[in-house]
C-alpha cells in the first residue's frame, strides 16, 4: 500500500493512518514465502538492509527469521517511521539490532557489506535508471551468495483496473474499507488511487484518498536491470495467498 513516488521522499499523508489495517494481512500473505527465502543467509557476513520498512511489521519478520541479524531498516516517511520506530522500541530484542533510517532509495547510504537486502512496496515507485543505480550500489556491496528479495505488485502491463474492495476491517463501531483503483499513465507506468471509507454504524462518515504512480516491473526486468541471477522463490503453505516475489542472488 504504498502511497507513491512522494512516500519515498518521506510524504506519506493522507492514508499513513490505515496502513496498519493493511499490515496483518501483508505480514501473512508475505511473511512465509519471506521467511524460506532467507533461511539461508550468513547473517555473520554483512547487514541486513530493509528499503521501505514502513510502519515495521516486515522487520519483525525478518528479525524473527534471522536471529542475531543486524538490520538497518529505512523508511522516509515521518508518520510511518514514528510507529516503526515505537514498534521497535517496544521490543527489547529489536531495539539492539534495528537501526531505523530516513534516507530513501535509491541514495540511501549503504553498509560496507550486505548479507540481504529486502525491498517490499518500493520497487515500481522508482524509475528505470532509479532502479538500475540502486541495483548497482546494491551489488557492490552485497557479499558473495547475498540475496535481494523483491516484493512485486504482479502488475506486468499497464492496464485499467476498475475499482475493487480490497480490504474490510473493524475498530470498534467503526467499518474501514480499502478500495483500489488503477489507470494507465504510460506505457510502462501506472497511477493507482486508494480510497478509505469510514462507516460507523454503517454511515459513512470519512473518506480519504490518494494517488500514486508505480512502474511495472517483474522478475525479467529487475534481473535484466541488475545483472543479477534469480533463483526459484520457495513453495511454501500460506492462508493467505503470497505476494510475487523475485530473489535475485549475487
Amino acid at each position: 500500500m504504498k502511497s507513491g513516488r512522494g512516500a519515498m521522499r518521506g510524504d506519506y499523508t493522507p492514508t499513513a493512518e490505515f496502513y496498519e489495517l493493511v499490515a496483518d494481512r501483508q505480514v501473512r500473505s508475505s511473511g512465509p514465502p519471506l521467511r524460506a527465502a532467507l533461511s539461508d543467509v550468513d547473517v555473520d557476513a554483512g547487514v541486513v538492509l530493509e528499503i521501505g520498512a514502513g510502519t515495521g511489521r516486515v522487520t519483525e519478520v525478518i528479525a524473527d527469521a534471522l536471529p542475531g541479524a543486524r538490520i538497518v531498516a529505512a523508511e522516509p516517511s515521518p508518520p510511518m517511521r514514528a510507529i516503526l520506530t515505537s514498534r521497535v522500541a517496544a521490543n527489547d530484542d529489536l531495539r539492539g539490532r534495528v537501526t531505523i533510517t530516513a534516507q530513501s532509495a535509491p541514495d540511501l547510504d549503504l553498509p560496507p557489506r550486505l548479507a540481504a537486502v529486502v525491498i517490499f512496496g518500493v520497487v515500481g515507485h522508482l524509475d528505470a535508471s532509479e532502479r538500475t543505480r540502486l541495483w548497482r550500489r546494491v551489488s557492490e556491496r552485497l557479499v558473495p551468495g547475498g540475496i535481494v528479495v523483491v516484493e512485486l505488485m504482479g502488475v506486468r502491463t499497464s492496464r485499467q483496473i476498475p475499482q475493487t474492495l480490497s480490504l474490510t476491517a473493524r475498530l470498534g463501531r467503526q467499518r474501514y474499507e480499502w478500495w483500489v483503483a488503477g489507470r494507465p499513465a504510460g506505457p510502462d507506468l501506472m497511477r493507482f488511487t486508494n480510497t478509505w471509507k469510514v462507516h460507523r454504524d454503517d454511515v459513512l462518515v470519512r473518506e480519504v484518498s490518494d494517488s500514486y504512480e508505480w512502474y511495472t516491473v517483474d522478475t525479467e526486468l529487475i534481473a535484466a536491470e541488475s545483472g543479477l541471477p534469480t533463483r526459484p522463490v520457495p513453495s511454501v503453505v500460506s492462508e493467505v495467498a503470497p505476494p510475487e516475489l523475485a530473489v535475485l542472488v549475487k
